[in-house]
């Protein structure tokens, strides 16, 4: 097994597969933090060198940053520096009327002082609500310190074309896009995939396995409604809800777990490998805790889709109601039901 990997830029790759970080900040139900922080040598070692985080992931940025500090200490800094790591830079949205470049290199240099880094490899912009402050020129700013030397690279987060069209116009060198992508949410599909490629941006794509339904877990359950403590899983039952009736997900982990058997892998491994193979993908960003399921996560790269089952799963998702609208679009609407679960103050 060789862990893909894919060229952001000339000189930067990252693994397909990127190690995420949000299942880590709270509200995603417990786990051990000191086994969460030995396991990420687990999967540096099996080739994902990439991780994600954000500045509102609360603790997670500090947790990588313990991990690098540790693997510092016993293998060298060479071993370190083969760590990417993605964070992300986002404003409150009380704050978004008064937030100018001081603020942007306060959180910058929080984010290196927290991941004990001296250069952020990548740092991934959103703003709330573009009609409030000055996002421009916040990313601009971001731009001045990667002249720096502080940041590697620039890319956003949560935005359709529309929403980041202006920023490259202003000829800021953004070069991916974070963005929901999964069986259940078609969303970067068709012509936001075509927008990518005509502006060479790349596709970090998150929610791929859709906070676990997509897995053998979910096979043959009934509807649980929207009953549940963790936070992810809320956010991705709604999603559930967009795509179709519970049944129709049903249908779609069935024909996932009979290809998955064909190939001995999980349907975590086909939903994973599906998204990887659209264009414009660069990897998928699977919420691992800790490394307790990291050979079913490698398994992604040991087997092939062919014209039959990408037909099979095609017939399915002919079948879905949702969701549509651009990407994002729903989670925007912060008085609707996907925006009404967000938390918009985790900066501070």
């Amino acid at each position: 097994m060789t862990v893909e990997r894919y060229a952001l830029r000339p000189g930067y790759e990252v693994s397909r597969v990127i190690k995420g970080g949000w299942q880590l900040a709270g509200g995603h139900g417990a786990y051990d933090r000191e086994r969460a922080i030995g396991d990420m040598a687990a999967f540096l070692d099996a080739g994902i060198e990439c991780f994600d985080c954000a500045d509102i992931y609360t603790g997670v940025e500090e947790m990588i940053g313990e991990f690098l500090h540790r693997l510092r200490r016993a293998r060298g800094s060479e071993a370190a520096e083969r760590v990417k790591v993605h964070t992300k830079l986002v404003p409150d949205l009380a704050r978004l009327a008064t937030f100018t470049a001081r603020d942007v290199e306060a959180i910058v240099e929080r984010s290196l002082a927290r991941l004990r880094l001296e250069r952020l490899h990548l740092v991934q912009f959103y703003w709330w609500d573009l009609t409030l402050g000055r996002p421009l020129e916040v990313l601009d700013s971001l731009a001045r310190l990667c002249e720096k030397g502080k940041i590697e690279h620039l890319g956003v987060t949560n935005w359709d074309a529309a929403q980041t069209e202006p920023f490259l116009a202003a000829g800021l060198p953004v070069i991916s896009t974070q963005v929901q992508y999964s069986l259940l949410d078609q969303r970067p599909a068709g012509d936001f995939t075509r927008w990518c490629a005509g502006h060479d941006l790349a596709m970090l794509c998150y929610g791929t396995l859709a906070g676990g339904f997509l897995t053998e877990a979910w096979l043959g359950r009934e509807d649980p409604g929207f009953a549940f403590d963790n936070r992810s899983l809320v956010k991705y039952r709604l999603i559930i809800d967009e795509f179709g009736p519970w049944t129709l997900f049903q249908d779609l982990l069935r024909v996932l777990a009979d290809i998955a058997s064909r190939h001995g892998v999980t349907v975590g491994a086909v939903a994973a490998r599906y998204v990887l193979d659209q264009p414009r993908v660069a990897a998928v960003i699977i919420g691992a805790r800790d490394a307790r399921r990291l050979p079913q996560t490698l398994a992604v790269f040991d087997f092939a889709l062919d014209d039959a089952e990408r037909e099979r799963i095609s017939a399915i998702l002919a079948r879905r109601r949702g969701p549509g609208g651009p990407v994002y679009g729903l989670e925007r609407d912060r008085e609707g039901r996907h925006g009404r679960i967000m938390k918009y103050d985790l900066n501070t």
